[in-house]
């Protein structure tokens, strides 16, 4: 019963991270730097569509990752899409991180735990792929 507690609540976490993260800080534009992150890395001057777009595709993800379809493939596209973009800004914007280049450990602590709970914990209340 604890092992399913647990797991519940990293699930509903991860996704919150992703919903969060698209909507309050990219759609709703309440952490304007993240059009500054896309623009310089982009190097382009009109970044607000592209980090719109980049916000829906998050929330898309806290629904897939609620969703536990494809749970297995879910977890790779996670782990994959962090550690592209947390080493892209640690090597082209890491002054405009909210940690500099220390954002990359908790990148990492993000995917350790998306591993974990995917990969992990009690099998028996994760989606197979």
């Amino acid at each position: 019963m604890l092992n399913k507690t647990i797991n519940f609540l990293i699930i509903y976490s991860i996704s919150a991270v992703w919903i969060v993260n698209g909507l309050y800080c990219k759609v709703l534009n309440f952490v304007p730097r993240h059009d500054q992150i896309v623009s310089r890395i982009l190097d382009i001057s009109i970044s607000r569509p592209i980090t719109i777009s980049i916000g829906i595709l998050e929330i898309i993800m806290g629904l897939w990752v609620l969703s536990r379809l494809k749970s297995n493939l879910n977890a790779i596209v996670q782990i994959v899409i962090v550690l592209v973009m947390n080493v892209l800004e640690f090597l082209l914007v890491p002054d405009l991180l909210l940690w500099g280049k220390l954002n990359i450990c908790f990148a990492i602590v993000f995917i350790t735990i998306v591993y974990f709970a995917n990969f992990k914990l009690n099998k028996t209340y994760v989606t197979k792929s």
